[in-house]
């Protein structure tokens, strides 16, 4: 059983780790609050709310919701309204309009959603409709919670459910492929992106058998395009699926003759237990397939995906990496694969295929906190941080908040919009990665998210955390009074103290600040060293001195939120900082 509880009050260290992993950030009174928790209740905190839908995004030329109704020629360009559509998604990371009560685990339900957006991706140029991707977040929303008690709702019947989804169907030429001229590209990527894999990262032994993957053939993939044609995109979206209540997309023909569906007995290899899939007499009509029996050889398909042990293990894996650590060797991935990932495998199968369940079990386990194993970096501070991350995370620790949209849409969308931009310039191109396999910094063996950090965008980080904490700077939406915000949150006695106040903002700022020290002849170097710590202390003092500062700070002197500025630029715009 290598994934054990931690039955511990968490601590600000732990609280803050396990916040900034499972939720897109949080204030510093927040992380207090958790620390005082163990695991399982600040995870249930997160995960076990009642929690409101989402404002619907809202088109500013109309003044009103645009994606439940047909979009009309008084509505924005489609292009605007694509882009409408991702500030929006911004918004709920940042759990805009959402009471306070409920923005922690508003948030954590939005980082759900992510992981699911970066593993059934999404490209807007390619989808082109605004409403396709507005439902394709919904569909999303409504299966990242699944630890319900609902059966159905589980990832395996997610799976099944992209298969159709509008978007997916655009984005993949799911629409192009029909009977008798097979398009499989979706099925192909189904396999290969979105469940069974291509095996362990790094450690796939050479094919010896053409056309053989060793977990799925091209045999596999040219039956699987045959199960999943007849679908077309309903740009209507009056095609509603009956377990969603949401729209789909819809089979050529009409729904008692999918005349584009092949309808004959689809032969599987022995990945597989050279199982078939076939149609289900009861679902046709007069011989003929109907829309039914053509998503029912859909769930047949997913059913022996999932069947494969090859698929928990590889859906486990990609949770791994998103939550805790990406294995960057073989050595690592085998290490932790032997271990962990048959751990979470084994309680994704036995929970029904849902995944909110292995998620709490991580983030409840010692390994979650302690790590250990093969590696010495694989737990505080093991991930760099996105540019989503970094930017609405940093923005959420200092208290920022936006309005709902319904409630002031110019301010919301001109608030999410420079969070985009932000984002972008760090080398994000949110719902526009490069292929359909998504954002390589998720996927791609063995950099994963090293991807992030170039030397541009490691500059655009830093200046964008020097454009917020500057007290000059010209049109930002974001302006943060470094010295109320230490007067609200920091103690008197450590706030007039330069050395206490570095500390202080180091632990709740920095992944590794175990046994914080200006000594280096008392210094264990287990994490911030003392010449680390003594040259944010540096920046901020200036050429004064401490005695100096506590001085100022006790008279309120008129420009301690400039000097706060140097020590908050320093800290925050370190390399420690880029981690989480």
């Amino acid at each position: 059983m290598p994934l054990l509880p931690l039955n511990v009050a968490l601590d600000v260290k732990r609280a803050a780790h396990l916040l900034r992993r499972a939720t897109f950030g949080a204030t510093k009174d927040q992380i207090d609050v958790f620390a005082q928790k163990t695991p399982a209740e600040a995870v249930g905190l997160l995960f076990r709310q009642g929690l409101p839908d989402p404002s619907l995004p809202i088109d500013p030329k109309t003044g009103q919701p645009w994606v439940l109704t047909p979009v009309t020629e008084a509505n924005s360009k489609g292009f605007e309204l694509e882009e409408y559509f991702k500030k929006w998604v911004i918004g709920q990371m940042m759990s805009a309009g959402v009471a306070e009560s409920d923005s922690l685990a508003y948030s954590a339900r939005e980082k759900l959603v992510h992981f699911l957006h970066t593993h059934f991706t999404t490209i807007t140029s390619k989808v082109g409709n605004s409403r396709s991707l507005y439902y394709q977040n919904q569909l999303f929303r409504q299966f990242a919670l699944d630890g319900v008690s609902d059966p159905d709702v589980n990832f395996k019947n997610l799976t099944a459910r992209i298969s159709v989804d509008n978007a997916m169907l655009r984005l993949l030429d799911g629409n192009l492929n029909v009977k008798g001229s097979e398009n499989e590209n979706y099925a192909r990527e189904l396999l290969e992106l979105y469940s069974i894999g291509r095996g362990l990262e790094g450690t796939q032994p050479p094919t010896t058998t053409p056309g053989d993957y060793g977990v799925y053939t091209e045999d596999d993939v040219k039956a699987a395009a045959k199960v999943l044609s007849g679908w077309d995109v309903d740009d209507t979206f009056a095609n509603i699926d009956l377990t969603t209540d949401l729209p789909r997309g819809k089979v050529k023909g009409s729904p008692t003759n999918a005349s584009s569906h092949d309808n004959s007995v689809k032969q599987f290899s022995a990945h597989f237990g050279n199982a078939t899939v076939q149609p289900d007499p009861a679902r046709l009509n007069g011989g003929n397939p109907t829309e039914d029996s053509a998503f029912d050889e859909i769930t047949q398909w997913i059913d022996l995906i999932y069947a494969n042990d090859e698929t928990p293990k590889n859906i486990c894996r990609k949770i791994y990496r998103f939550f805790v650590y990406a294995m960057h060797t073989p050595e690592e991935a085998i290490a932790i694969d032997d271990t962990i990932i048959k751990e979470m495998a084994l309680t994704f199968v036995t929970g029904g295929y849902k995944i909110q369940p292995v998620i709490e079990e991580l983030l409840c386990s010692i390994h979650f906190y302690e790590a250990g194993g093969a590696v010495t970096d694989d737990n505080f501070g093991g991930i760099i941080k996105s540019p989503i991350d970094l930017v609405v995370g940093t923005l959420r620790f200092f208290g920022v908040t936006i309005p709902d949209v319904a409630a002031d849409t110019t301010r919301f969308y001109e608030a999410t919009g420079e969070i985009l931009g932000n984002v972008t310039l760090q080398a994000m191109s949110f719902y526009e990665p490069y292929d359909v396999a998504g954002y390589d910094a998720y996927h791609q063996f063995p950099i994963y998210h090293r991807y992030w950090i170039t030397p541009n965008t490691l500059a655009n980080r830093y200046n964008f955390i020097r454009d917020l904490f500057n007290s000059m700077a010209q049109n930002s939406m974001f302006d943060i009074d470094l010295y109320q915000w230490v007067k609200n949150n920091i103690e008197n006695a450590k706030a007039a103290d330069a050395g206490l106040l570095t500390m202080e903002i180091a632990k709740y700022v920095l992944p590794v600040t175990d046994n914080l020290t200006f000594d280096d002849a008392t210094d264990d170097t287990s994490g911030l060293t003392a010449k680390r710590l003594n040259y944010f202390k540096a920046r901020f003092l200036q050429t004064f001195d401490e005695a100096y500062w506590t001085q100022r700070w006790n008279e309120n002197a008129a420009d301690l939120d400039a000097q706060l500025e140097y020590l908050f630029n320093t800290m925050l715009q370190s390399p420690e900082y880029q981690l989480a």
